[in-house]
């Protein structure tokens, strides 16, 4: 099957930036969308934003477009999520997820593959 790795999280001020990256192992050829979800205190998991690995066609939240960038690297079977212009309301556990479909709606019902997830927080 396949793993995900997250990394990047951590601390920044409001205006401030990160950049996450998640690192797909095992069989990562038999995936075609990677999304990125975040999940704050006492709230449900939601998407963030999501990239189909072939065509490279992306989707994102409301609250995070024009602010936040998802791209990846097909041969480092890597992905990532640029963060800027970051605000308090961005903190949360981000999750990096895969979807052996092509991209579809996003939400968490539609990805069958998580990472452990890194945190982000905003102050």
């Amino acid at each position: 099957d396949v793993q995900l790795v997250e990394s990047g999280g951590g601390s920044v001020q409001a205006g401030g930036s990160l950049r996450l990256s998640c690192v797909a192992s095992g069989y990562a050829y038999s995936v075609n969308c990677m999304g990125w979800f975040r999940q704050a205190p006492g709230k449900q998991r939601e998407g963030v934003a999501s990239i189909d690995i072939v065509r490279g066609t992306t989707t994102y939240a409301d609250s995070v477009r024009g602010r936040f960038t998802i791209s990846r690297d097909n041969a480092k079977n890597t992905v990532y999520l640029q963060m800027n212009s970051l605000k308090a309301e961005d903190t949360g556990m981000y999750y990096c997820a895969s979807r052996t479909e092509y991209c579809f709606i996003l939400h968490k019902a539609n990805f069958g593959n998580w990472g452990q997830g890194t945190q982000v927080t905003v102050s």
